[in-house]
């Protein structure tokens, strides 16, 4: 093994900081007119006002000292045909700097004063074929999105990602197409190379991609790198391929660790911790899981369970009437069909320290209803032991 990578490797292997999640709790519904377990008006109204009558997902990045929120398939008021019941993805900006009375949101509109839903030119975008990541970038906003799904007998597949480019978030050109195996859910985040050590580049702007690959939630995750400056090139793609080493081929790409049941995925930089810190939602074991790390590409911490779906069936998840009927909170006519949770968005601009580790905040969907609520989980660290 080369000097470097052994280096590498043990530091790799000492002990770290673990945090440990002590309090999960449902700070809003964000979206929808009414708060289905609480029985009150919404701080969004989207429906009445954006006609946003159901959504989910909510991926977030900073644009131009605002917060752009990518949402996904979105069902209209209004706008829509029995055959058709969504219309394409919104996308709504947010001044707020912290989550404890919610989050306030601005859609952008149409001329109707409605919602407007993203085109990408000779991009599909109809049900499942959704955005999942952004960033900023020489003064426009771009986004990942998945396109060309399919569904076979016992399987659903995404068939690749794509890169969109937008200077106003309403009209969008097509960049590129990025993927169509390992990294179709994409989570991005801006670096300064120089940095974090070990990256391909050692100094410029760079993007880290981590991602989910096309089997729909059943994935290990995976990591890679770009030049900003060359982000419209998909030859300058580089694929963590193990420690210290990374290609040019996306085939040679490793798994940052097993768990191959991830779906949406959320990835950043946990500043009142230090740390990177990974949020997925996950079937086996069941629930929303958080993972972090000193590095981009790990070592990860094993996982973390910050929310358990028992907690939120029954006050704002609906249960199968089927199987018992204990709330209320179901969308119309979906009175026997059960909800779940998914699509864990981190929103980093409102991590706060605590005394004793950090409060982190992210956007969860329930599903049924179908609906987006602001989550928020108090982080505890528990040093690493002495003298290992």
């Amino acid at each position: 093994m080369p000097l470097l990578a052994a280096l590498i490797l043990v530091m790799n292997l000492a002990p770290a900081d673990t945090f440990v999640p002590v309090r999960t709790v449902k700070v809003s519904q964000v979206t929808g007119d009414f708060d289905r377990e609480r029985k009150l008006p919404t701080l969004n109204l989207a429906e009445s006002r954006y006609g946003v009558r159901g959504i989910d997902l909510g991926a977030s990045f900073e644009h131009d000292g605002k917060l752009v929120f990518l949402f996904g398939d979105t069902w209209p008021v209004g706008r829509h045909t029995p055959d058709r019941p969504i219309d394409g993805d919104a996308i709504a900006v947010s001044s707020d700097t912290n989550g404890e009375d919610g989050l306030h949101l601005s859609f952008l509109t149409a001329d109707d004063g409605k919602y407007l839903a993203v085109q990408i030119p000779g991009v599909s975008l109809k049900g499942f074929e959704v955005p999942n990541g952004g960033f900023s970038h020489g003064g426009a906003m771009y986004g990942f999105y998945t396109t060309d799904a399919t569904w076979l007998p016992n399987e659903f597949f995404m068939g690749r990602s794509i890169l969109g480019r937008s200077t106003d978030g309403k009209r969008w050109e097509f960049v590129r197409d990025v993927s169509k195996d390992k990294f179709i859910n994409i989570s991005p985040w801006a670096v300064d190379a120089s940095k974090v050590a070990g990256l391909p580049d050692s100094k410029g702007k760079g993007l880290l991609m981590w991602a989910s690959g096309r089997r729909y939630r059943a994935s290990d995750p995976f990591l890679a790198y770009t030049p900003l400056d060359r982000i419209h090139e998909g030859s300058a793609m580089r694929y963590w391929a193990g420690p210290d080493k990374w290609s040019d081929s996306e085939g040679e790409a490793k798994p940052l660790f097993a768990h191959p049941h991830i779906g949406e995925i959320s990835v950043g930089w946990c500043e009142p911790l230090k740390t990177w810190m990974m949020l997925y939602n996950s079937g086996e074991p069941r629930g929303i899981h958080m993972r972090t790390a000193p590095n981009p590409w790990g070592p990860w911490s094993e996982p973390k369970i910050v929310f358990n779906p028992d907690d939120g069936y029954g006050r704002f998840m609906h249960v199968s009437w089927k199987d018992r009927k204990v709330d209320e909170v179901h969308d119309p006519g979906r009175e026997n069909e059960y909800g779940g949770e998914y699509g864990p968005y981190m929103i980093p601009r409102f991590f706060r320290k605590t005394s004793g580790g950090a409060t982190i905040y992210y956007l969860l969907s329930t599903w049924n209803p179908y609906q987006v609520v602001l989550m928020r989980t108090d982080l505890e660290r528990k040093p690493a032991p002495v003298g290992r």
